[in-house]
């Protein structure tokens, strides 16, 4: 016998709650944001309103279904089953986050604060919500297949992103490395740089258009469920030993980027989550292209 599907619920803290356990109470909370010349009143009102928000949301799903919640600072820890409608509720870079951790599950993007988020990802209302879990699991429902971008590390360690993947140090300083074509004989070009970035049609709406836009990139940046990526390597440094003929560029299917490190320690983090980061050293390569896995926005 199958399982019944499971809703699972995403979100993240709201500002207030954040404010409330770094200053223990609402007056402290309020007293340290009016020295900043900011009220509380707004703030609380935005954490009402997503908190009624998760309130619908739970209420939305099927009485036949299981449930289950996951705050966004567990979600590496939170195990997603194949039978689970994921149920993103919060601003766009939730859905982003929660990705990663994901193979192929439905997503549905709850916006608790209409007009604020740009909605690109969390693109419906709390109301509906029952609608859209039943065409998640429905034959033939309309989902999205965004494109996503993953590294591979020479030691089996896979990261997985839905808008960039980041390689650098894990400080200000200068990040060492080889860089080349996945499969091209030699080492690749030693370079010296602030680090590389690798992201999709998705996260051309946020880090990776800021650098497309400053290069003046004459590379068309793709849409979110074309199969392709843009790289870019970040203030490449030439040097008797580095060079820069290799700071731009795109991926297809089949075509991979290949990095191998020259320092002591490089970290690889994708969609701003730095804690979940895989750690390369000295002589180790990664691999990044186009994953194998695609998020499923349900539409």
């Amino acid at each position: 016998m199958s399982l019944a599907p499971r809703a699972v619920i995403v979100h993240r803290r709201t500002e207030y709650e954040e404010l409330l356990a770094r200053h223990g109470t609402h007056g402290q909370a309020a007293f340290f944001l009016s020295s900043r010349g900011r009220s509380i009143d707004e703030v609380v009102r935005r954490h009402h309103r997503t908190r009624q928000a998760l309130r619908e949301v739970a209420a939305a799903v099927p009485l036949t279904w299981r449930s289950s919640r996951v705050e966004r600072a567990d979600l590496d820890r939170f195990l997603f089953a194949p039978e689970d409608v994921v149920v993103v509720v919060g601003q766009d870079g939730l859905v982003a986050n929660t990705a990663k951790y994901l193979r192929g599950q439905p997503v549905v993007g709850i916006d608790t604060d209409p007009g604020r988020n740009p909605g690109v990802l969390v693109r419906h209302r709390c109301a509906d919500t029952a609608a859209l879990l039943r065409a998640a699991t429905a034959a033939g429902g309309r989902a999205e297949e965004l494109t996503m971008v993953e590294a591979v590390a020479d030691d089996t360690q896979r990261l997985l992103a839905l808008n960039e993947i980041y390689l650098g140090s894990p400080g200000h300083q200068t990040a060492r490395y080889r860089l080349g074509s996945d499969g091209e004989e030699g080492p690749g070009e030693a370079q010296a740089s602030s680090g590389v970035l690798v992201g999709t049609g998705t996260g051309a709406t946020g880090w990776l258009r800021s650098v497309w836009l400053e290069r003046g990139s004459p590379v068309g940046v793709p849409a979110p469920c074309d199969r392709r990526l843009l790289w870019f390597v970040r203030e490449a440094w030439p040097s008797a030993t580095t060079g820069t003929t290799r700071v731009a560029g795109d991926l297809v299917r089949g075509q991979g980027l290949r990095l191998t490190v020259e320092s002591d320690r490089i970290v690889v983090f994708g969609d701003g989550m730095e804690r979940d980061a895989l750690e390369l050293t000295w002589g180790q390569s990664v691999r990044l292209g186009i994953a194998g896995t695609s998020l499923r926005l349900v539409t």
